[in-house]
C-alpha cells in the first residue's frame, strides 16, 4: 500500500493503518529496535508502541516520509527503553559504543533553552552532512541513526572496520569544528 493512503486511514482513525504500517514497514522498524535493545520481546514491544504513537500523532501531523517517520519513532522509543532497564554496561555494545563517539562532538543540552539549540543544531548537522560525500554521510547516518555495527557497514561498503572507523573519526573531527566554528557549545 502507498504511503499516502497508509496516512489517510490514520487520518480516518481506521484500524486498518496499523495493518497496514505492520505488513510495509515491520520489518523495517523491529531491525532498528533489535539493534539498540537486548531482547527480542522488549523489540516487538517498541514496535507496537511505534503503531500507538503513530496512531496518536495522526492527526494532526501528516509525515512527509513515512518510513522516516516510523524509524524515528522506534529508535526514540527504543532508546527510552534501553535506558530504563540499562540493560547493557556502559560501553559494552554497539549502542553505547555508537553513542559514545558521538559525544565529543554534540553539544550539552542541559541549558534552558535547550529545544530551540537543538532545533537549530539539528539543522547544522543537516547541513554538514549533504555536504559530505555520499559515502562518508551514508556511514555516518547508518552508524549514528540505525546504529549499524561497525562489522556490517564494513562489509555493505567493502572496507575493512579500520577504514569505516577512520572515515567515521574523521567526519565528526569536521562536525565538531563546523560546530564549534557556528558557535554551538560541544
Amino acid at each position: 500500500m502507498e504511503d499516502g493512503k497508509i496516512i489517510d486511514l490514520y487520518w480516518a482513525r481506521s484500524q486498518q493503518a496499523v495493518a497496514a504500517s505492520e505488513e510495509k514497514y515491520g520489518p523495517y522498524c523491529h531491525t532498528i529496535a533489535r539493534r539498540i535493545l537486548d531482547r527480542e520481546e522488549d523489540a516487538e514491544e517498541c514496535v507496537n508502541d511505534t503503531w500507538l504513537h503513530a496512531w496518536n500523532a495522526m492527526p494532526p501531523q501528516r509525515p512527509g516520509v513515512l518510513s522516516a517517520f516510523f524509524g524515528k519513532l522506534t529508535r526514540n522509543l527504543s532508546l527510552d527503553r534501553r535506558r530504563r532497564l540499562k540493560a547493557a554496561k556502559r560501553g559494552g555494545n554497539q549502542v553505547e559504543v555508537a553513542l559514545h563517539e558521538l559525544e565529543d562532538c554534540l553539544p550539552d543540552r542541559r541549558r534552558p533553552d535547550e529545544e530551540l539549540e537543538a532545533g537549530e543544531t539539528a539543522a547544522l548537522i543537516s547541513a554538514f552532512l549533504r555536504r559530505q560525500s555520499e559515502l562518508d554521510r551514508v556511514l555516518f547516518v547508518r552508524r549514528y541513526f540505525h546504529l549499524e555495527p561497525l562489522s556490517d557497514l564494513a562489509e555493505r561498503f567493502g572496507l575493512t572496520v579500520g577504514q569505516v572507523k577512520s572515515r567515521l573519526h574523521r567526519t565528526r573531527q569536521k562536525l565538531r569544528a563546523e560546530l564549534e566554528r557556528e558557535g554551538v557549545a560541544v
